[in-house]
């Protein structure tokens, strides 16, 4: 059984006008499916406007879809009892793309990463921050960060505290969204590492929604793209998207060689091969 699956997920919405509300309806995702194993990373790419947000928050259980299922564990997260609600919502976390709006600027670090403990573990006040430092160390902080509060840190690293607050109950599944897209190439990168050795210290599992295809590339294990609310190509190898001759991959491979020159030399290798 797949951690997640994604069953023939619909979701539309009514074209709002002022004071009315047109018939027409906009189609935001038409019939999607996949699934995601254990200890693997999928990469969703798309543009803006593919319907990669709606997605995330059907996945998330904030946005009940028209059509379709979305089983976590084997359970249908729209339709289980409180008490697997719970469990469910411990096991699958997110990290935004946006740091900042992400967390209480009133709350300091330790009690950001603090809160999903407080909220789901019995621990003392000694064992949580115990815990919280441990986590802040984790991804690349230290303990003197713990009394500091969000504007006191640069995006990158309080995208790392973010990421503090998604391992701290280790989950089994979460999903980042754009979470490096606002970041600088350089932090980009390294959040990407931390990201990776993440995965395997913690046997986790992401749903990386994106629309950079290089950042996509250097996380996952699969990857699908989302075209107009519509799953148009999916590769349980990530190298096969080199190889499809699907005029909107033939495009985002354009565009990945007009902004990146480097990426000429591998895409030819990966044609050749």
């Amino acid at each position: 059984m797949s951690l997640l699956q994604v069953e023939q997920v619909s979701h539309k919405f009514n074209s709002k006008r002022l004071f009315k509300t047109n018939n027409q309806s906009n189609n935001v995702l038409h019939d999607v499916s996949f699934s995601i194993e254990e200890g693997s990373c999928l990469g969703l790419i798309g543009t803006s406007g593919a319907g990669k947000t709606t997605l995330g928050k059907v996945i998330l259980g904030i946005q009940r879809p028209q059509h379709g299922k979305v089983l976590f564990q084997g359970h249908d997260i729209y339709n289980v009892d409180k008490a697997t609600q719970r469990k469910l919502r411990r096991d699958l976390q997110v990290v935004f793309q946006d740091s900042y709006s992400s967390v209480n600027p009133r709350m300091t670090a330790e009690q950001i990463i603090m809160e999903p403990l407080e909220n789901y573990e019995k621990l003392t006040i000694g064992e949580r921050r115990s815990k919280v430092v441990s986590l802040l160390e984790r991804v690349g902080l230290s303990e003197k960060d713990l009394k500091k509060f969000p504007y006191q840190f640069s995006g990158g690293q309080l995208q790392r505290i973010n990421i503090a607050r998604a391992i701290s109950l280790k989950p089994k599944l979460i999903v980042l969204d754009e979470s490096v897209s606002s970041l600088d190439m350089v932090t980009q990168s390294l959040i990407l590492e931390l990201l990776k050795e993440l995965k395997v210290d913690f046997g986790l599992s992401y749903l990386f929604i994106t629309h950079d295809i290089k950042a996509a590339f250097s996380i996952s294990d699969a990857l699908g793209v989302l075209e107009k609310g519509e799953l148009i190509e999916y590769y349980e190898s990530k190298d096969e998207f080199f190889h499809s001759r699907n005029p909107v991959i033939l495009r985002m491979r354009e565009s990945i060689l007009a902004e990146h020159p480097r990426f000429r030399s591998l895409t030819k290798n990966v044609k050749m091969v």
